[in-house]
């Protein structure tokens, strides 16, 4: 019987446990897939933890990549055999093999190894909708200052690198210089290592005194309120993630004085409502990789059933990159 990780019970790592799961066939719009490779994203934690509240029992992981096995009525875009790939809900990514809906799945290029697709499904769409849509008012143009916090992390790195094909001036935070310098190599026009520096200092430092006319912040509570001190007016603070826990409320008449600032909530699964849209998204990152001027970095390989460990180790910072599960 087909293994998978999944709680009972909102918590630490300590709640996940490797348990046999019963696969059957797949109804109309779904497909069954077998897992080479399942991808690790703090979302993982927000949903272990309860931050994101989902039915229990509950499998875990919202991306992964392996060989379709089955295809239900009314999927025409996969057959079996298919080498495939997907950022998608419902979770339910950490498993050998699972039967899930189509609608976010897409066929493979052949030259996008399994694991790579694995670990940049959703990093990889994130960083798209974060620097193709998610603009500000006037727009970005080659030259422009963008703030990315987290540079060294698994989205973070795709960004620097997509930054500068875009041709604009990524400034990153990290924490401490092996991040810094990983950031640096990727693409980071500057970097500021949040131990020893003060990043709003830095980011007036590097503009000139402008700002940014975005930050895109995936930590949250520790960083949102200097990241609207980092901003020119008109700005726009995009918050896509809260690892460091939620944003608190804040009063919105204080965007005012700052420049009256935009504010901005933004989730992947808006973005990929559709299957043509997910697919048009798709396109465009496998293009960047393909073309090479986006190159996905897996540091971090865990068994399956070690994704406790891996948990452990995404929570206390200490990985780089991307992270894959090998079922």
């Amino acid at each position: 019987m087909p293994r998978a990780i999944q709680i009972t019970a909102y918590g630490g790592p300590e709640q996940l446990q490797l348990v046999d799961l019963p696969v059957g066939e797949p109804g109309p719009g779904e497909i069954r897939i077998r897992h080479q490779a399942c991808g690790l994203n703090f979302i993982d934690v927000y949903q272990r933890s309860g931050l994101y509240a989902n039915p229990l029992p509950l499998t875990l992981g919202m991306e992964g990549a392996g060989v379709v096995e089955a295809v239900g009525s009314g999927v025409t875009h996969l057959q079996p055999g298919d080498r495939a790939a997907y950022a998608s809900q419902p979770p339910g990514s950490y498993s050998e093999v699972r039967v899930m809906p189509a609608k976010n799945v897409v066929k493979l290029p052949d030259g996008i190894a399994l694991d790579t697709a694995a670990a940049m499904m959703l990093k990889g769409l994130t960083a798209q909708y974060l620097l193709k849509r998610t603009l500000p008012v006037q727009g970005l143009e080659p030259g422009d200052c963008v703030l990315f916090h987290a540079a060294a992390g698994g989205v973070g790195l795709i960004a620097c690198q997509w930054a500068k094909a875009l041709g604009l001036q990524l400034i990153g935070t990290a924490g401490g210089a092996a991040k810094c310098a990983l950031a640096l190599e990727h693409g980071a026009a500057h970097v500021i290592d949040y131990t020893k520096e003060d990043f709003v200092a830095r980011v007036k430092e590097i503009t000139g005194g402008k700002g940014v006319k975005v930050v895109y912040d995936s930590i949250g509570k520790d960083t949102f309120d200097k990241s609207l001190d980092c901003l020119r007016p008109f700005g726009l603070m995009a918050s896509f993630g809260n690892a460091s826990g939620p944003v608190p409320p804040f009063a919105i008449g204080a965007l005012g004085p700052k420049g009256s600032l935009y504010v901005t909530r933004q989730t992947l699964f808006t973005h990929i409502a559709t299957r043509e849209a997910t697919q048009a998204m798709a396109d465009e990152l496998f293009a960047v990789v393909g073309s090479g001027a986006v190159k996905i970095r897996i540091d971090q390989r865990y068994a399956l059933a070690d994704a406790a460990q891996a948990h452990r180790d995404l929570e206390a910072r200490k990985t780089t990159g991307s992270s894959v599960l090998i079922p």
